[in-house]
């Protein structure tokens, strides 16, 4: 109370103490927030560096043989004990996430959905390079073939790898190797980083200057080279049998350039069926020298190629596609795969998939393309597989399926290629992680996870909507009709209603609504999957090609008997059905029999 009273006397000063008291407290509160913050960023900090980085290793963790051979690091019991009871201090010990990444062969910015493949099958990957056939699942036996390759051939196979590619090899942010592209190039890219190629090193000594993108209709790729000792070198890449057509000798097991006999193309065609009855997509690569002059306007050639060898590469099936294409068979969904593989690589697909059957026809786009339209409509309902197809056997598949048979259909689709056929379809579905922005523009739903089972969960969801309206409709019928007999009978019988205005509006708004709600919103059932499917026109029984037209003359019959019955009843004006009383005349008679015997007719022609 002192102080209070001496500060009030003292006006001056009582001023400029309570300013600074202010000033003070205020200064003091931003010393501490800044310094609370700087702590806590501390701490973050190095919480986080010990989440990503781990600490040093106490014990030395060590995988399993059978890990280890499948080229992993750790063990997935070891992995899931981690995941499921969150243990953070297991998680140091492998080093945080950063390394434990690394055991899984993928890296923090990929994460592991990027090689969700890898966490269930590694890719298989098989080579026939200087009449030497290796399968190099396991990096480890990548070296060891590198080495039994003569030097000269494994210069050629590195310079056509890294230069006659759409991938990419780069350094990433924590200085590790990143392959980008497609995976049939992530693929062959990897096996030539395992044979111990360098890409920097590669695209550094040879300029390349000019390159042919893979075209659908061609099934290959070429590059040309400036080699730095002088002269141009031409790569070529793509289909197997398309590509070993185009060459004329080939690289024996010494390493020589010798010509390619008919024996020679014979035992490279047996590898080739060989790799594809595995499921395998084969490549062949191929090189030309082709002298000391060339341009970039220059046509790159088609012929005289030298064959380096043979590539087969084997992405596993996503895990539940076969489980998926059941249900889609049961459910009465016929599955068809069009693809631009060998025949042989697309039915050991299709069979690992369950997509073709003991009934079903396996096709090849040029064969296809020869049909005439009667012998697509016989030949369509038994394809289950397509190969070696292009953009146009696609689009022509979808017109037929629909115009001819009356199907709806739809595509899935991620390439360029696939736009005509998705636009085609009743539904297309591009894929939204590696489908291009012109498929997803042409596609009427896009499928975020590139998932064939997410296209089933679609196809589930569709029919219980379907389901859902039916019940949503026979409560509201049973609600309505029952409320307007009631109502209407008892206002024939006593003259009174038994349901007020409020109570018919309580029951539409309380019981009807929310009812109706709670049966439109019900989610799918597995059994939904076990039904056929239903025509849009089923309700009416309209099935078939002659639906539009039956549909039509139904309309308008309809329409001609209800004006024929109009014709008799407006013969009086005055009575409720007063044209009973009065004969029938003539005309009248006449017009009826006309409408009968045309109505007849047109139903019944063979009469």
């Amino acid at each position: 109370m002192r102080n209070l009273c001496w500060l009030v006397k003292n006006r001056k000063r009582r001023f400029r103490f309570t300013g600074n008291l202010s000033k003070r407290f205020e200064a003091e509160a931003i010393r501490r927030s800044n310094q609370e913050k700087f702590r806590v960023a501390v701490l973050v900090s190095q919480a986080a560096l010990q989440f990503i980085h781990g600490l040093d290793l106490s014990t030395e963790y060590t995988a399993p043989d059978e890990v280890e051979a499948a080229g992993f690091q750790i063990d997935p019991d070891e992995l899931g004990s981690i995941v499921e009871g969150h243990d953070i201090k297991k998680l140091k010990a492998h080093g945080g996430v950063e390394s434990l990444a690394d055991k899984l062969s993928t890296s923090i910015t990929k994460g592991i959905s990027a090689s969700e493949d890898s966490l269930n099958q590694r890719r298989r990957i098989f080579a026939c390079i200087c009449e030497e056939i290796k399968e190099l699942s396991n990096s480890k036996d990548t070296p060891n073939f590198g080495s039994a390759i003569p030097v000269s051939a494994s210069r050629i196979l590195l310079q056509s790898i890294f230069n006659n590619t759409g991938g990419e090899v780069v350094m990433s942010e924590s200085n590790k190797t990143e392959i980008l592209g497609t995976p049939t190039e992530t693929a062959i890219l990897e096996f030539g980083l395992q044979l111990g190629g360098d890409f920097q090193a590669e695209r550094e000594a040879s300029k390349i200057v000019k390159v042919e993108p893979f075209n659908s209709a061609k099934k290959r790729m070429g590059a040309v080279l400036e080699l730095p000792e002088g002269g141009f070198r031409a790569h070529c890449k793509g289909a197997s049998e398309i590509v070993l057509a185009a060459c004329d000798k080939f690289i024996n097991s010494n390493g020589e350039v010798v010509p390619l006999t008919e024996a020679s193309v014979n035992h490279l065609n047996d590898i080739i069926e060989q790799f594809a009855n595995e499921a395998l997509r084969t490549l062949c690569l191929a090189y030309m020298d082709i002298g000391n002059k060339f341009s970039a306007e220059d046509a790159i050639p088609a012929k005289g190629y030298t064959c380096i060898g043979i590539v087969g590469i084997k992405d596993p099936v996503r895990p539940g596609v076969k489980e998926s294409v059941a249900i889609c068979r049961s459910a009465g969904i016929n599955v068809r795969m069009v693809t631009g593989d060998n025949i042989n690589t697309a039915k050991a697909i299709a069979r690992e998939c369950g997509i073709l059957t003991d009934n079903g026809i396996a096709i090849e786009g040029p064969i296809f393309r020869e049909k005439t339209d009667e012998e697509l409509s016989v030949l369509i309902p038994k394809i289950q597989v397509m190969a070696r197809s292009s953009p146009l056997d696609k689009h022509t598949l979808v017109k037929h399926l629909r115009t001819t048979l009356q199907e709806v259909v739809a595509v899935t689709g991620d390439g360029t290629n696939d736009a005509p056929a998705l636009h085609e379809a009743d539904v297309g579905l591009a894929m939204g992680i590696a489908g291009t922005e012109v498929a997803k523009e042409s596609a009427d739903v896009i499928i975020l996870d590139d998932n064939f089972s997410t296209i089933v969960t679609v196809a589930k969801w569709g029919r219980s909507v379907y389901i859902n309206i039916q019940k949503f409709v026979q409560f509201q019928l049973t609600v309505n009709v029952v409320a307007l007999v009631v109502n209407f009978s008892s206002a024939c019988l006593t003259g009174t209603a038994p349901l007020t205005a409020v109570q018919l509006l309580w029951v539409n708004m309380i019981m009807d609504t929310l009812g109706a709600l709670a049966l439109a919103t019900e989610p799918p059932t597995d059994d939904l999957m076990k039904r056929t499917p239903r025509s849009g026109k089923a309700a009416f029984h309209l099935d078939g090609p002659d639906s539009d037209l039956i549909l039509n003359t139904l309309i308008f019959n309809t329409f001609v008997f209800c004006q024929v019955f109009n014709e008799i009843s407006s013969r009086e004006m005055e009575k409720i059905n007063g044209g009973q009383d009065k004969p029938i005349d003539f005309a009248h008679l006449l017009l009826s029999d006309i409408a009968i015997y045309r109505y007849v007719y047109l139903i019944y022609p063979d009469l």
